[in-house]
C-alpha cells in the first residue's frame, strides 16, 4: 500500500485566529502532499514498499544512500505528528500526568514553556522542537530539518513545527508569536499525555 496523506484532526479554520487556513491549505495540502508523493516516488521497486512509515524511518536513517526515502518518509511523519499535538482551543497549562511528570522534571509549566519556548527560537534554519520522553524521563530536544526523535530512539510526546513554511503567512519573521500561540492556545494535552503510555 502507498503511503498516503493523513486528514487532519480538524478543519482548516478550526485553529483560527492562532494559525489560519491559508496556511493549513498550504502547510498540509502542498508541503506534506509533497512528501508524501516523493516518497511513494522513492519507494517504489525497494525492499521498503510496503513497510509501515516509522519502520522506513528507523530502517533508512543514517544511511546516506537512503537520505531521499528518510528526509521525506521522517518529513510525513513529523508532520502527522504535529497536525495531532494541536486542538482547537488547547494550550495552557496540562492537568493530570503531564502535568506531575512537567513539575517533576521542569520545576512547573512555565519553567516547561520558557526551555520549550528558547529550543523554539534558537533553532537555526529549518527543524522542529520536540517533548520527549526517554527512560522515563521528559526532556526537551531540537532536530533539523527533517530529523526526528524515533530514529534515536526517543518518544515523542509534543512537537513544534520551525520550519518557516509552518508560520510565515500568519507570523512573517516573528517566529516567537508563532510559539507563544502554541504554547498558550493550540497544545493538546490530552494526545501528549495518551503517548506517554
Amino acid at each position: 500500500m502507498p503511503v498516503t496523506l493523513p486528514e487532519m484532526p480538524y478543519g482548516n479554520r478550526d485553529l483560527e485566529p492562532h494559525i489560519s487556513a491559508r496556511t493549513l491549505e498550504f502547510h498540509h495540502g502542498k508541503h506534506h502532499q509533497a512528501y508524501v508523493t516523493n516518497l511513494n516516488k522513492l519507494l517504489e521497486g525497494t525492499d521498503l514498499n510496503g513497510e509501515t512509515l516509522e519502520s522506513i524511518v528507523k530502517k533508512t536513517a543514517g544511511d546516506p544512500e537512503r537520505s531521499g526515502i528518510f528526509n521525506n518518509a521522517a518529513q510525513v511523519w513529523n508532520h502527522t505528528f504535529y497536525w495531532q499535538s494541536m486542538l482547537p482551543g488547547g494550550g495552557g497549562a496540562p492537568v493530570g500526568l503531564i502535568a506531575g511528570k512537567i513539575a517533576t522534571n521542569f520545576g512547573g509549566y512555565e519553567k516547561f514553556a520558557e526551555q520549550f519556548k528558547q529550543a523554539a527560537l534558537a533553532q537555526f534554519g529549518s527543524g522542529w522542537v520536540w517533548l520527549v520522553l526517554k527512560a522515563d524521563t521528559l526532556g526537551i530536544v531540537k532536530t533539523s530539518n527533517a530529523d526526528t526523535p524515533i530514529a534515536r530512539g526517543e518518544k515523542p510526546l509534543l512537537t513544534i513545527d520551525v520550519w518557516e513554511h509552518a508560520y510565515y503567512l500568519d507570523y512573517q519573521n516573528r517566529r516567537g508569536d508563532y510559539i507563544d500561540a502554541f504554547l498558550e492556545n493550540l497544545v493538546n494535552w490530552e494526545f501528549v499525555t495518551s503517548q506517554i503510555g
